[in-house]
């Protein structure tokens, strides 16, 4: 508690002599629709070969939760990049995905450490704006990375979350042609993430005009509460078609659920990320699809971007990273845990 109070009172006080600045010159963030974007494939090309850093540079992570396979992913593309160059790296997480004040505390204790650069990835839009807005005032580089968005950040990484609910939407169009019931399982309430997902879905598939989204329901990115929720929608509506879940772990719940209703010949059920897990149970027919956002890649991407930054290019206030809807159709093309074959199949 006493780190949240020094944080929101650091917060305060900088409002007073910088903030109204910020606000002037920056937006606030929606890292969909950003017009000031640019391609995680177009950096070599406008901004040149990425530079040396110096010796003895430090980078600090900050991430949701190691609990989640996306989170720990993420971490070792950072990682891969901060190996390669030898640099000192540092990447540590909340206990879960709901420790908001343990992710903040985190963050300070990182801050006062020296670092020069800082990849955040925030349990909420908000729970870490403390924070960053202190390392701002030291210099010190601040880098968003998926998928909750700062809405004062200067500089995001990560893929259109809206496009993820847009994907699995345009499955159900092409594939379920008669249309039908489909409900959604929602991440966490407040994250950006979780409500552009959700909308990119109900939006593209509310226009196709043949299918009715009956539930929309958070589980706090939880597979139990998916498992609790899904069971229930279930029960209310036999015959539902699909579900659409905010990450695979929820997914994942969703099949359990399916399965002990003994609907999966009826019931299509996507995820978004691409855990090994998601990847298996695709495999294995369980689960129709999951979005990959490719986390490993994402991670090495951001931290080009972040040494980037503290080499003083301007870039632009958004780095974009790719997506790909896996079904069994192409599992085995993106199954891949060498990177460079990734980034070959992912810049044909």
């Amino acid at each position: 508690m006493q780190h949240f109070l020094k944080g929101a009172l650091a917060i305060g006080a900088l409002t007073l002599t910088m903030g109204f600045a910020q606000a002037q010159d920056l937006a606030p963030l929606n890292s969909d629709s950003e017009p000031d974007r640019i391609d995680w494939t177009q950096l070599d090309a406008k901004f040149g070969a990425l530079p040396a850093p110096a010796a003895g540079t430090k980078i600090g992570g900050v991430s949701k939760t190691l609990t989640n396979e996306y989170w720990r992913s993420l971490g070792e593309g950072y990682k891969n990049v901060a190996d390669k160059l030898g640099l000192t790296f540092v990447y540590q997480a909340a206990a879960n995905e709901g420790d908001q004040m343990g992710q903040l505390s985190i963050a300070e204790d990182l801050i006062n450490q020296g670092f020069v650069a800082l990849l955040v990835s925030p349990q909420t839009d908000a729970n870490l704006v403390p924070a960053v807005e202190v390392a701002k005032a030291k210099g010190t580089v601040v880098l968003n990375v998926n998928d909750a968005v700062i809405p004062s950040a200067e500089h995001y990484v990560g893929n259109v979350q809206k496009g993820n609910g847009v994907n699995v939407a345009q499955w159900f169009i092409d594939n379920r042609p008669n249309g039908g019931k489909v409900a959604v399982i929602e991440g966490q309430p407040g994250v950006y993430a979780a409500g552009q997902r959700t909308a990119g879905f109900t939006e593209t598939i509310n226009a196709a005009g043949k299918f009715e989204v009956v539930a929309s329901v958070p589980a706090n990115w939880s597979r139990e509460e998916a498992f609790n929720a899904a069971t229930t929608i279930l029960q209310q509506y036999p015959d539902l078609i699909g579900f659409y879940a905010n990450n695979d772990g929820m997914a994942l719940g969703v099949v359990e659920a399916v399965k002990a209703a003994g609907k999966q010949d009826q019931v299509a059920v996507f995820g978004t990320d691409g855990i090994s897990d998601a990847y298996a149970a695709v495999r294995a027919g369980d689960l129709t699809g999951t979005v990959d956002s490719f986390p490993v890649l994402t991670g090495e991407v951001a931290m080009e971007v972040a040494l980037r930054l503290v080499a003083g290019q301007k870039l632009p206030r958004v780095v974009a990273t790719p997506q790909a809807l896996i079904t069994k159709d192409n599992v085995e093309t993106y199954a891949t845990t060498d990177m460079a074959a990734l980034r070959a199949a992912l810049t044909k």
